[in-house]
């Protein structure tokens, strides 16, 4: 065998195997890319740890469209503050002490599946405003026995659940909200209790609701408990702002 066959067997030899290795590692890339854009249909919007992602209320929908740029970041910074002063994290769990106003997301939705869980104080009272607009309801079963998850300021359509199924204050509970287009349709504890019911303005009734907007976890008063809040774009168009 002369010198050069020598080399090559060599070299081929060493090669080989490194070329199998860079392979090996090019396919495990691509399946952990599938896999991260599979769960990433999924956005968490609590970290267990901070506030990011939030901020405070402003006004309304129609009142902060009519707001000028500066005005409206006063007015967010004003809200920021205070909103901070009363909506906390303890041990993974986002806490409301029943004063102040509404927590929001910092980013607007349209279409989307929104799942989180809630506890409420005995005798409370609060809601998650969907594009802004109130609410899909919370409160004390023991003393409002159609219990939670209904559009509660619906005139037109229906406002109240199709059954009770929350557990007692101080327990938690886990939502499971759709939103396509106008219509809602709610699970609560793993039942039914809203479906495909159009939420409607509560703004401005003779219109039909923002097609986007932000999600609000309510202030009415009431210490307030919230964990595991994620969610799931559904429109293929909808965008993070």
């Amino acid at each position: 065998m002369d010198s050069h066959r020598i080399i090559f067997s060599t070299m081929s030899g060493v090669l080989l195997p490194l070329l199998l290795v860079v392979s090996g590692c090019q396919g495990l890339a691509s399946v952990q890319h599938r896999n991260s854009v599979q769960e990433g249909q999924w956005i968490s919007l609590f970290d267990g740890k901070t506030l990011a992602g939030w901020k405070g209320l402003v006004g309304n929908p129609i009142s902060r469209d009519s707001m000028a740029a500066d005005q409206l970041a006063l007015a967010q910074s004003e809200a920021d503050r205070s909103m901070r002063a009363h909506w906390s994290i303890q041990e993974g769990v986002l806490c409301f002490d029943g004063k102040g106003s509404h927590l929001c997301t910092a980013n607007d939705f349209s279409d989307f599946i929104l799942e989180l869980e809630w506890k409420i104080e005995p005798g409370g009272d609060s809601g998650i405003y969907l594009r802004g607009c109130p609410q899909v309801q919370i409160w004390d079963v023991t003393l409002n026995p159609v219990g939670s998850g209904g559009l509660y300021n619906n005139q037109q359509s229906a406002s109240q659940p199709l059954l009770a199924a929350d557990r007692p204050a101080g327990q938690w509970n886990h939502f499971r909200i759709s939103m396509v287009d106008k219509t809602v349709t709610v699970q609560l504890n793993d039942k039914l209790v809203v479906h495909k019911t159009p939420l409607e303005n509560y703004w401005d009734r003779a219109q039909a609701i923002p097609e986007t907007g932000q999600i609000e976890l309510q202030s009415h008063g009431s210490r307030l408990w919230f964990r595991n809040i994620r969610i799931k774009r559904t429109r293929s168009n909808d965008q993070i702002k």
